[in-house]
């Protein structure tokens, strides 16, 4: 568990944003990695006094707040019935209720773990992160980037027609995933994240003139053979790269399959 020297609940992005800037002090969001940290913090910075628990649809887009938990967004069935139901696939295998109910999807977001399901599923979508002080960046851009001290406000998903699908494999239903796997069908190709590598979450697109939208097996078997050789894997104590490698194949034909993409 973590000290902290001081707790403040601040008013205001402005203010959390300059108590962030200083490396001993640390924002908590939902407090459910951190805490397992040992780490001394000389201020704990709670967001929670914000009204950023919200998911907001527009005609165009999703806004889902900072401090809106895990359970919400997996119970919320606006988004489902937008981008597809495997939202609860890619939240529902998280620790558990009590768990998801604590843990934010900005801090989620924010915390780029290598096993994060949830950056797995955003990657797929035409997510963008709102951040205090560099406004407005896409996902895939902000998960390579440097961890640095701006605060995520708000995550914004598109609505452009894309729907998303969602595998893992774990060694136990609620442990951290060996490897995941997400699909975004679009209507002029296909989005494909791998997490768990055990690195994080990296995305790659496929148009329909290299590999068309409706596919033989054959065909299928070909395409998620390419994407599982478009990363790179990793070996820790779940899982060795070449297993890993070999999942990421089996999981993305599932995915593919379950598109509906294969030829009648």
């Amino acid at each position: 568990m973590f000290t902290a020297n001081e707790y403040i609940k601040v008013k205001s992005f402005d203010e959390a944003y300059e108590l962030n800037q200083k490396r001993t002090n640390k924002i908590v969001a939902g407090n459910m990695m951190l805490r397992l940290s040992h780490r001394k913090l000389n201020k704990a910075i709670d967001l929670s006094g914000l009204e950023a628990d919200y998911i907001l649809e527009t005609e165009s887009e999703f806004k889902i707040g900072c401090m809106c938990t895990l359970r919400d967004l997996e119970k919320n069935e606006a988004f489902a019935k937008c981008f597809g139901p495997d939202i609860s696939e890619a939240l529902g295998h998280i620790v558990g209720v009590q768990f998801r109910n604590s843990a934010t999807v900005g801090g989620s977001i924010f915390g780029r773990f290598g096993f994060s399901d949830v950056l797995t599923y955003f990657l797929v979508l035409d997510t963008y992160v709102n951040l205090y002080k560099d406004g407005i960046v896409p996902l895939s851009e902000y998960a390579a980037s440097d961890y640095d001290n701006d605060v995520i406000m708000e995550i914004i998903v598109n609505k452009d027609g894309r729907k998303a699908y969602y595998e893992s494999f774990r060694l136990t239903d609620t442990d951290f995933p060996v490897i995941s796997a997400a699909v975004g069908v679009h209507k002029k190709g296909r989005f494909f994240a791998i997490g768990a590598r055990p690195a994080k979450a990296r995305v790659i697109y496929a148009d329909y003139s290299e590999f068309p939208e409706k596919l033989s097996p054959n065909e299928i078997a070909s395409l998620a053979e390419y994407v599982s050789e478009s990363f790179n894997y990793g070996t820790n104590i779940r899982a060795g790269a070449g297993y890993r490698k070999h999942i990421a194949k089996v999981l993305t034909e599932r995915l593919l399959k379950k598109t509906g993409c294969e030829k009648p």
